[in-house]
């Protein structure tokens, strides 16, 4: 009798966490630093309008530029300064200035005070986020890699998910400066599971390491999968700037209603973290992140429709699930192909190189959702899918089966 799907993945998934004690503490850990990095997310917008009242807005807009800014910028530079210091004291020093800086943030006083704290932040979680997803290949075998990323995804989407639900549960009784210690306490547990984690030694030649941003260039891949995180950051941008007005402003919904809605799109990636496995093994991973756009087009081009026909939360959560299962099909597998084509001791510059790049793609596409909230709906949601279509058609027409991934 065959196992039924869930059962199946939950099994492969508890396998790679079984198999690698070295893994297992560092999923360990960024569970608790993303679980930490929700809290601050709640406690920022609200010490933001502690301090500027009716601004707290425009605040909020700046740091999350800030933090696009760090990510592009500061990321790649910094990857490539420390690319000689061992990955522990990276992964470890990375960990302790988020939790300095976090730590501080109850003491801002003066909103540039928080602008220079979330620059602090965000550029060691540049140069962590990376580094981390460079050491993953190394803790585990081919088979038990996709499962490791499919566990990745689904500690992102969980914390999207929970976070938000967790602080509101503190809030009742706590008040919201405490909620940045427990960040800050988050960080310091972080560094100390990598700390006593056993990580193998870097290989590989820095010259080269430090040259990975040329292979972005070079390898049509690549290059695919950029495009791909350009549709990720239209859909993405879409959904987190404008699910507010869409609901509250067109189907003169609640806050509860905006959180549903923003659950949908979690539930819709969440389901493709927990099949990613299968799909992969029956797919392969090109034809799996090249399927992506054509859900993020089918999707955004059907709630077209049904907001045209009958507009209401059921069409809204329909459409945000499928966008969330489309992005995850992007997002979820593509560790494999940047593996595969980093050169030798040069896979946590590919990481930092693909980190900024997909993260500069936002510094477009939320200007943009922003001044499509204005729009009819229709149109933004018809834009959106000719948008990532267009994506989707460049990136298969440049990732061909069978042709030479070097150009």
């Amino acid at each position: 009798m065959r196992r039924p799907l869930f059962s199946t993945v939950v099994i492969l998934m508890w396998r790679v966490l079984a198999d690698s004690p070295s893994y297992r503490r560092m999923f360990t850990a960024q569970v608790v630093a993303l679980g930490g990095t929700g809290l601050a997310t709640v406690a920022l917008g609200l010490l933001a309008y502690d301090l500027a009242g009716d601004r707290a807005g425009a605040v909020l807009a700046t740091a999350l530029t800030i933090k696009m800014l760090a990510y592009v910028g500061a990321g790649p530079l910094l990857t490539a300064l420390l690319y000689r210091v061992p990955r522990r004291g990276v992964l470890v020093g990375a960990d302790a200035v988020r939790a300095l800086a976090v730590g501080v943030l109850p003491w801002a006083d003066q909103v540039w005070h928080v602008y220079v704290l979330i620059a602090v932040l965000q550029c060691a979680s540049a140069v962590f986020t990376p580094a981390f997803q460079a050491i993953i290949p190394e803790l585990v075998d081919d088979s038990g890699y996709t499962s490791a990323l499919a566990l990745s995804r689904l500690a992102y989407d969980v914390e999207a998910l929970a976070s938000p639900l967790l602080a509101a549960v503190l809030l009742t009784v706590l008040p919201f400066h405490v909620l940045f210690a427990l960040t800050a306490a988050a960080f310091v547990v972080s560094g100390v599971l990598v700390l006593t984690t056993g990580l193998p030694p870097r290989t590989g030649d820095p010259r080269r390491a430090a040259a990975t941003w040329r292979v972005f260039v070079t390898d049509r891949r690549l290059r695919a999968v950029i495009l791909l995180d350009l549709a990720v950051a239209v859909v993405t941008a879409l959904v987190l700037v404008d699910t507010v007005v869409l609901v509250r402003a067109h189907l003169g919904g609640t806050d509860t209603g905006v959180a549903l809605a923003l659950a949908s799109f979690g539930v819709g990636s969440v389901v493709i973290a927990f099949a990613l496995g299968r799909l992969v093994d029956r797919f392969g991973t090109r034809a799996l992140m090249l399927a992506g756009p054509v859900v993020l087009t089918g999707g955004t081009a059907l709630t077209a429709v049904g907001w045209a026909l009958v507009p209401g939360p059921v069409v809204l959560g329909a459409g945000w699930a499928a966008l969330g299962a489309g992005c995850s099909l992007i997002a979820a597998p593509a560790g494999r192909v940047l593996r595969d084509a980093a050169p030798e001791g040069g896979l946590a510059g590919v990481m930092a190189a693909r980190f900024a790049l997909s993260h500069a793609w936002f510094l477009v596409t939320y200007p943009l959702a922003g001044l499509a909230g204005g729009l009819d709906p229709v149109v933004a949601f018809a834009g959106s899918a000719l948008a990532v279509g267009a994506c989707g058609t460049a990136a298969a027409l440049l990732w061909r089966p069978g042709r030479l991934s070097r150009a």
